[in-house]
């Protein structure tokens, strides 16, 4: 674990940052997105596209289009300090927007892309997800139905997230750990999340997918270079990751595009005929940090009392006599 001074450096660090201005933290993100007129994408000893570092994917920009902004794919500049004032508003009101954290806590993106889109989701271009299929309802209603009857019965029944095995792939933007990194070798590439760090070991050498009987939390995943791009086709995933509902028939392509000294698009594509009508993509801007940053310790268990109260209250609804019955502090019996 690291040490005290260093999580008490974290803490004070973002509580700086989120005290920011908004209008402040939009203007670095705009000014990171406009490369140099003589920029070039940066490369590796061996030649390939230098994507190294610490990647920040914080924004505003929900992942699909509101229904009130339908038909409308950007904002104006005026339309969109307006939108992030609000949001930053009900961001701030304890009242309005409660949270289980301390507000300082929390790390949401405050302005919108730098291209002030109203979606992450570029394709379908209603900025939309697909219509999920009727299987995918009945598997949604049969987890909300295991969950009603079973929840509390033990570990195996709650989410992955509550009991910090994964808080699955691809990442997101949310509402903190927004931030990845990338390692490259001529062979290999690393992503590691901040989010419960999370790492897959991407090899490039093609060599083929492991077999479909060996499903993995986070699925299969191949990278290999197109132009300056790097591709990573993950497939094989764990049913139990499930990722907004998906199967294990799960493809994801991902891709990592330098398009500035410090900005990068990564853009992804989900495939899954058994959830949804149609595949789909959305598009994430990022912004490299600065080279000294590092990815902090995101220890999930730490006291994390979350699973052991839904537990002990489980027992307790049971029988309220329960809490009577545990042995008292120090005894092992």
């Amino acid at each position: 674990m690291r040490r005290a001074c260093s999580m008490i450096a974290l803490a004070l660090g973002m509580a700086l940052v989120l005290a920011l201005p908004a209008a402040a933290q939009s203007a670095a993100e705009n000014a990171a997105a406009v490369p140099a007129a003589d920029w070039d994408i940066p490369r590796t000893p061996w030649g390939a596209p230098d994507l190294q570092g610490v990647w920040d994917y914080r924004t505003m920009t929900p992942l699909e289009r509101p229904r009130e902004l339908a038909g409308k794919e950007t904002l104006t500049a005026e339309e969109a300090a307006e939108y992030e004032r609000r949001e930053n508003e009900r961001l701030d009101d304890y009242d309005r927007a409660p949270s289980v954290h301390a507000k300082w806590w929390l790390d949401y993106g405050r302005a919108l892309t730098v291209d002030r889109r109203t979606s992450l989701i570029v394709d379908p271009p209603d900025g939309r997800l697909p219509a999920v299929t009727k299987d995918a309802r009945r598997r949604a209603a049969a987890r909300s139905e295991r969950r009603r009857l079973h929840g509390g019965d033990g570990a195996d029944y709650r989410g992955l997230t509550e009991r910090c095995i994964t808080f699955g792939m691809p990442r997101l933007p949310g509402a903190y750990n927004n931030n990845f990194q990338i390692l490259q070798t001529p062979t290999h590439v690393a992503i590691v999340s901040e989010m419960i760090h999370d790492a897959r070991i991407v090899p490039l050498d093609g060599r083929p997918h492991l077999p479909a009987d060996l499903p993995q939390w986070h699925g299969d995943s191949r990278g290999y270079y197109d132009g300056d791009t790097l591709v990573v086709e993950t497939v094989n995933f764990s049913p139990k990751s499930a990722f907004r509902g998906s199967t294990e028939k799960l493809r994801l392509v991902e891709r990592f595009s330098r398009v500035g000294p410090d900005a990068a698009h990564y853009e992804i594509t989900m495939s899954d005929p058994a959830t949804w009508t149609s595949p789909w993509t959305a598009l994430v801007p990022t912004t490299k940090t600065d080279p000294d940053q590092v990815l902090y310790e995101y220890a999930c268990h730490e006291g994390n009392l979350g699973l052991r109260n839904i537990l002990h209250n489980a027992r307790y609804e049971e029988d309220p006599d329960y809490a009577d019955k545990l042995p008292a502090p120090g005894r092992q019996d």
